[in-house]
């Protein structure tokens, strides 16, 4: 009868053996995830964290994107520039395209759109038109499904921020209407975070020009 009483509590012994067992193991996946990224962050200039790395594929990943922001802070001089009237030039990091860049950087430079350029044009409008028509695919083209937020609008300017649908990574991008008649929208597509972005800065803005080609707009000069 002995023996017999003493069973539960060795299999409850056991039990709460294993289940502790397995928590251990999960806190120590989710420890090694997070010392790895600190360790890669390390390796950076300025403890930045290497964007697009980072492959979703576990629960644990996402637990993490949860608990920390991946956002980024804004950067200061976003908006269009004095001395030369411009937009901001792009930083030695691999992960932003500019038209402000001078042509011969083929890693950062882009060409400007022309947005009576096109062959769908059949007869040129106003800057506001062609206003209307960039917020228009703005929001109804989400490249790389990040998230498009226009967060500041101008009559000559709009910014926007694309955010990642899980660890919440930011990229700014910005579009200025030049004064002049010439038809020209100048823009600069950036991550606030990282090293390099796999293109995905110059591919989310061919995927909005080839948008805006539907509607009569046109690059200035072939990629």
């Amino acid at each position: 009868m002995a023996s017999m009483a003493a069973t539960p509590s060795i299999y409850s012994h056991y039990n709460n053996k294993y289940k502790n067992k397995a928590f251990n193991q999960k806190i120590s996946t989710v420890s090694r995830i997070v010392l790895s990224q600190s360790q890669q962050s390390d390796n950076q200039s300025d403890n930045q964290i290497p964007r697009r790395e980072i492959i979703l594929r576990s629960s644990e990943l996402a637990v993490i994107g949860a608990i920390f922001s991946f956002s980024g802070k804004k950067p200061d001089y976003l908006g269009v520039q004095k001395n030369p009237p411009a937009l901001a030039l792009c930083p030695a990091t691999k992960n932003c395209v500019s038209t402000s860049e001078n042509v011969s950087d083929l890693t950062h430079y882009t060409p400007p759109w022309n947005y009576n350029g096109g062959r769908n044009r059949k007869k040129p409008v106003t800057r506001e038109v062609a206003m209307e028509e960039l917020l228009q695919v703005i929001k109804s083209t989400k490249p790389d499904k990040f998230t498009p937020k226009i967060v500041e609008k101008k009559d000559d300017y709009v910014r926007v921020e694309y955010e990642s649908l899980i660890l919440g990574f930011v990229d700014d991008v910005e579009f200025w209407f030049p004064p002049g008649k010439n038809s020209i929208v100048e823009y600069r597509s950036a991550s606030r975070i990282g090293s390099f972005d796999f293109d995905v800065n110059r591919k989310r803005i061919k995927a909005l020009r080839q948008e805006l080609e539907k509607k009569g707009w046109a690059s200035e000069e072939t990629f």
